[in-house]
């Protein structure tokens, strides 16, 4: 009940309103002390602006700042400005003022995205089918019977399971198998920012799983139910019939079968559609790549906890790769008594995403191969760019396939580096005359490519340490979380104290007031999509009227299900996003420039044109001196990784001692050379932490025999320079710093040999490679760790070491300083 204070506040607060022309718009959630700041002021009326002001919670005057841009008009607006206050790193509460115009008060914390993506998780669980964790209840217990299969129609199979897809009740493997490698991929990325308060069920109580496996388990067991078998793949739960009505799925009432039965859709490879509207599927492959992405990631995560699950579904990955290739084209959900499906146009990304992932699983080439073939068919996932697309017509609506290509250590990873930055380029170019730089067109569900664009800016510049979109990428962050027209945040309850959706399209919160916190909701539409929509009713009034236009609207109401209902998929893609900005501010600042893989540095600061040169030896060494010759004669210094087998064998003994004498770093590579993590499944330790500390001290009492300290040699080189995240804690345990080479030139292959076949790679090759990707990359070679090996097997007659000459001096014609790894890693020590 409102008290009577509350009333008369609240009656005042709408009369001021009825008065504004101008307000400033910010990010609810806040800002992180080094992120880039910018609100956004939007004016119904002509106004200019010299200056703004920025105020703590005290009224204290913390920054007057210029640093204005203007736009002009937009969509409702006759003015508006971008208010950049990058430059205030103070963290505290504090709010903008520009003339008579005040902004929220808002947050700058480093702590402030902790929990954020696990707070959406809140609403994954809300939507669960089968039992529920919020209601304590079973739903949809007799899902389903089978329709469309040529001899078991009308049978019933046991699909009970997955997740709801909306506020209605229906479940698609296409949004459900992207949810769950979406949750997948944001665990794989960013393991820590993920808590365990949750069982496997989703009840309260922890497990030993993080919650968000927990949640991704939940969907790969209902997809391995709707793939029972090879070449046998159903496509979706029921359909556009179980709209009806407005309640809680306990109470649904949409069967069509006996005993409450829902209808099964089989995958058929043909259009399917059981009344008027029918879908147009061309094949299989866009469902069969995201079975086989899915179960292929998850096989890897899940091992550790549920070891005969993962082998189950380890084979069915590939199965379900096959059944994809046989069965090329899109395979659409089905629509019934509207014409509203996800109308999905495009297959190849599914397929490319579900190669890579094989490959990374079985280390064969024929589907990295594919990966690439499949990848080069689709540079830019067809949306970005473009002012309209029909409903999911290119889903999902990021590729992580050209992620996966692009940090590979491959060949092509430059090529897909450059397809990235393609796709968010005509997003930019869409969006960079509005102030918001919203280049993301208003299309149903326009939150979702939101979402999309996000990861795709944050993983290109984790990439490349190109920072030319990271105003953008800030701006639409922002957005969410209510730096748009509105003022709203777009994801229910997030953050407490602010302006959220309070009125979503959801039976939950409509019909019992349950709050469904952590969905984020569609998001606006053209208003000639709302506007042609069936059955959109603004059923309580637009509290957001002066703010919509003729080009674009949101509404905070029940019945707008077209820019308030909140999404499953789009929830799920978001936990990527804001567990890596948890991960991002949580980490020491002195890190920000190195780039880290399984918790070790693999690249330096990639803002800066200089290059390291390291080289790692275990029995080889034919080349060495020749090495030590062309480095003195660039007056370059480089550090040496060797094993114990090499420090005590006593025909090195003399090169050893020239190269300290030159003073070159001189560091551990292991005792006795052997592999700590298994090539096919890296996260899966081959040694004990006892084994791992054995073998090291073997190696340092080595090195000690030729005076080299602990303190001297800090960073460690682990053999075949293969790890994963237990060897690098370790190493960090011992006060070390596991270091790596930087992958994408293909240095590292010149051991290889022609007996080896289609592995081996010729010098020459490996040396136009480091050069073209010098030119491809936007930021090429800086900060590179080069690897280069000064002794291979005799079966190898092409040394790389002979071309060392050659590339250093065209590197350096370039603009290249060669530096010290000391030097490279000093800011890491500062």
């Amino acid at each position: 009940m409102k008290t009577f204070l509350s009333i008369i506040i609240a009656f005042f607060t709408a009369n001021c309103l009825l008065a504004q022309k101008s307000w400033i718009r910010i990010n609810q959630l806040g800002y992180t002390p080094n992120s880039i700041k910018v609100a956004v002021l939007i004016s119904k009326e002509k106004i200019e602006l010299n200056s703004f002001t920025v105020y703590d919670i005290s009224n204290n005057k913390v920054l007057v700042s210029k640093n204005i841009k203007p736009f002009g008009t937009y969509t409702s607006f006759a003015s508006t400005f971008r208010l950049n206050f990058s430059d205030l790193t103070t963290e505290g509460k504090f709010y903008i003022a520009a003339g008579n115009v005040k902004s929220p008060v808002f947050t700058i914390s480093k702590d402030i995205y902790n929990g954020t993506a696990d707070f959406l998780l809140k609403y994954m669980r809300q939507q669960q089918c089968g039992y529920n964790p919020f209601l304590k209840d079973s739903c949809h217990t007799h899902d389903g019977f089978i329709i469309y299969h040529p001899t078991l129609d009308s049978t019933f199979i046991n699909v009970v399971g997955g997740w709801h897809d909306a506020s209605d009740y229906l479940k698609y493997v296409t949004t459900s198998a992207n949810a769950t490698f979406q949750m997948l991929f944001a665990y794989q990325q960013n393991p820590n920012a993920f808590d365990d308060k949750y069982d496997a069920n989703g009840d309260s109580g922890s497990n030993g799983i993080p919650d968000i496996l927990d949640e991704a388990k939940w969907g790969l067991d209902w997809l391995d139910k709707m793939n029972p078998d090879s070449a046998f793949m159903f496509n979706q739960v029921a359909d556009d019939r179980d709209h009806i009505g407005f309640k809680l799925p306990t109470l649904d009432s949409a069967y069509y079968g006996k005993d409450r039965e829902r209808p099964v859709y089989f995958c058929t490879g043909k259009p399917q559609g059981v009344f008027k509207y029918k879908n147009r599927t061309t094949g299989i492959a866009s469902t069969a790549g995201k079975y086989a992405s899915a179960f292929a990631l998850g096989s890897l995560l899940l091992e550790k906890y549920y070891p005969e699950f993962s082998k189950k579904i380890r084979k069915k990955a590939f199965d379900a790769y096959d059944f994809g290739k046989a069965n090329p084209g899109v395979c659409q959900t089905a629509p019934c008594t509207s014409p509203y499906f996800y109308e999905e146009d495009n297959w190849v990304d599914d397929m490319e995403l579900a190669a890579v992932q094989l490959y990374l699983l079985s280390k064969n080439e024929k589907y990295l191969k594919d990966a690439v073939e499949f990848g080069k068919q689709e540079e830019v996932t067809p949306w970005m760019g473009r002012d309209t697309a029909r409903h999911y017509q290119w889903y999902p609506f990021v590729n992580l396939g050209h992620y996966f290509l692009a940090s590979g250590n491959y060949s092509n990873s430059p090529l897909f580096v450059k397809y990235l930055k393609k796709g968010i380029q005509a997003v930019y170019q869409r969006g960079k005359n509005n102030p918001f730089l919203f280049g993301v067109p208003f299309i149903w569900c326009s939150n979702n490519l939101v979402v999309a664009i996000l990861t795709q800016c944050h993983l290109y510049e984790n990439l490349t340490g190109d920072k030319t979109f990271a105003e953008m990428e800030a701006s639409l962050r922002d957005w969410l979380f209510g730096c748009n027209p509105w003022g709203t945040s777009m994801i229910v309850g997030l953050p407490k104290n602010g302006d959220y959706p309070s009125d979503p399209h959801s039976a939950f919160s409509h019909n019992h007031n349950y709050p469904i916190d952590g969905g984020l909701v569609d998001g606006p539409v053209y208003g000639t999509i709302f506007k042609g929509l069936r059955g959109v009713t603004i059923y309580n009034g637009d509290e957001y009227a002066e703010f919509q236009s003729d080009y674009v609207v949101y509404h905070d109401d029940y019945g707008d299900y077209s820019t308030n209902e909140p999404t499953m998929d789009g929830t799920a893609s978001l936990t990527y996003y804001l567990s890596a900005l948890q991960e991002k501010s949580n980490k020491p600042t002195k890190q920000k420039f190195f780039k880290y893989k399984y918790g070790g540095i693999i690249r330096g600061d990639s803002t800066k044109k200089q290059i390291t040169l390291v080289f790692t030896a275990h029995e080889f060494a034919e080349g060495l001196q020749k090495v030590r010759n062309v480095l003195k004669a660039h007056n370059i210094k480089g550090a040496f990784f060797f094993t114990g087998d090499f420090y005590r064998n006593p025909k090195f003994a003399s090169i050893i001692r020239q190269l300290q004498n030159d003073g070159n770093y001189l560091g551990a590579h292991s005792d006795k050379h052997i592999l700590y993590a298994s090539w096919e499944k890296r996260d899966s330790t081959l040694i004990s932490k006892k084994e791992f500390l054995e073998d090291l001290k073997k190696n340092f009492d080595e090195m000690a025999k030729f005076g080299i300290t602990y303190e001297q040699a800090p960073y460690f080189l682990p053999p075949y320079e293969w790890y994963n995240a237990d060897i690098s804690h370790w190493c960090s345990e011992l006060g070390l710093t596991l270091i790596n080479f930087t992958p994408g030139t293909l240095s590292n292959q010149d051991w290889t040999y022609p007996e080896l076949g289609s592995k081996y790679i010729t010098s020459q090759q490996i040396f136009n490679n480091i050069i073209n990707y010098e030119k491809s990359s936007p930021s090429g070679l800086n900060g590179f760790i080069l690897l280069i090996h000064p002794g291979t097997d005799p079966r190898r007659k092409d040394k790389f070491y002979d071309m060392l000459n050659n590339l250093i001096s065209e590197l350096k014609m370039k603009g290249y300083k060669f530096v010290s790894l000391v030097e490279m890693l000093a800011e890491k020590n500062k």
